[in-house]
């Protein structure tokens, strides 16, 4: 039976509704007086186009400027529609990593994040992935969104979770001032006190990023401890090349399900990493469709490029908490198929470019 206008939005996991039907809903919701944010009701005048007249398809929301710059400054509850009412549960205002300038802000609504995480779960059960183990996250806390995803994904599995704050920011910072030594001592602080959480407590799912994950596993005896007693890592919030991972899943991390996540505060979540390819195949990400889609493109014509090549990703997010459409991120990837009745692409190889907004692009620690 075919849901109503209402609740396509709401759509139930298993049963993903039609694209077209799902994006003029979306139109309908954010765009009507009743339900829109003050941000895009306003936002809307603005336009050479009508939302809810014009745009039907996934390729119509090319007709969006990219406004994510905007949210660098605009007060996060112009950002929440009005069709909440008084319901709206804002569980934080996450921040981008700032690589490329001030952080954008955005409202993230306890909804949302609870159709996401139920999301990711279906994906964790479907590996495998046991519940009631304590989790370890080695990342920054607020106000970055990477923190409290992982200390509330470990509350849902019925573990308890660990946390090693850090700064990312102030790794930037460092590295931008040309002064690597200190950004290196501050890494090692972070990696000593994971180090301790692993020595002495029973650990079965760690979460981090690339850079801190090699360093943690450079001494052999913390790669050993991993390895024996952990059962997932979960890399994300930076980019891990193809060798990298490689080396870790055959020689330091072989009985180790190591599982990428490529995310972004822009989409309000992450995307998984698929199973099933082959072991020298490279990581690819599927998205949360229809609520987060990707296309690759040729960043000089704004056009697809074709499957296996590589272009720039562009990201939209569409659910009933947020609209985000035509966000040409910092990223290259190469283009994928996605999986069947899937919008959008599928990415792979996934690597940041060296400059965004003529400014230069550092990763750090995440």
């Amino acid at each position: 039976m075919a849901l109503a206008r209402e609740d396509i939005l709401d759509f139930p996991l298993d049963r993903v509704p039609d694209a077209t039907e799902f994006i003029e809903a979306a139109m309908h919701w954010h765009f009507s007086p009743q339900t829109g944010s003050p941000y895009w009701l306003e936002r809307a005048k603005t336009l050479d186009f009508d939302p809810i007249r014009d745009v039907h398809t996934f390729d119509d929301l090319r007709l969006f400027p990219n406004v994510v710059d905007e949210f660098r400054h605009v007060p996060s509850e112009a950002l929440i529609p009005k069709g909440y009412g008084d319901t709206a549960t804002v569980i934080g205002v996450f921040e981008s990593g700032g690589t490329t300038g001030s952080p954008k802000r955005l409202p993230f609504l306890e909804e949302w994040m609870a159709r996401s995480e139920s999301w990711q779960e279906r994906h964790m059960d479907a590996r495998g992935h046991t519940r009631g183990v304590n989790w370890l996250g080695v990342a920054p806390t607020g106000p970055h969104m990477f923190g409290s995803w992982t200390q509330r994904m470990a509350r849902r599995r019925g573990g308890v979770p660990f946390f090693v704050d850090l700064d990312p920011r102030w790794v930037k910072k460092c590295i931008a001032d040309g002064r690597p030594d200190e950004a290196d001592r501050y890494a090692e602080h972070i990696v000593a006190q994971a180090r301790d959480v692993l020595e002495t407590q029973t650990i079965g799912y760690l979460v981090t990023t690339p850079p801190l994950l090699e360093r943690l596993v450079r001494d052999e005896d913390t790669a050993k401890r991993i390895n024996d007693m952990v059962e997932v890592v979960m890399w994300g919030g930076a980019h891990m090349d193809a060798d990298t991972r490689h080396l870790l899943r055959t020689e330091v991390l072989p009985d180790v399900d190591l599982w990428g996540n490529y995310g972004s505060t822009m989409i309000l979540s992450g995307t998984v990493e698929r199973a099933g390819l082959a072991e020298d195949a490279l990581c690819t990400f599927d998205t949360f469709s229809p609520h987060v889609t990707f296309s690759v493109i040729d960043p000089d014509t704004g056009e697809r490029v074709p499957y296996g090549d590589r272009g720039q990703v562009v990201m939209n997010h569409i659910s009933k908490a947020m609209l985000l459409p035509n966000n040409l991120e910092r990223d290259t990837a190469i283009r994928v198929e996605p999986p069947s009745g899937h919008a959008g692409d599928s990415v792979a190889d996934v690597a940041p470019v060296s400059t965004f907004g003529d400014k230069p692009v550092i990763e750090g620690v995440y």
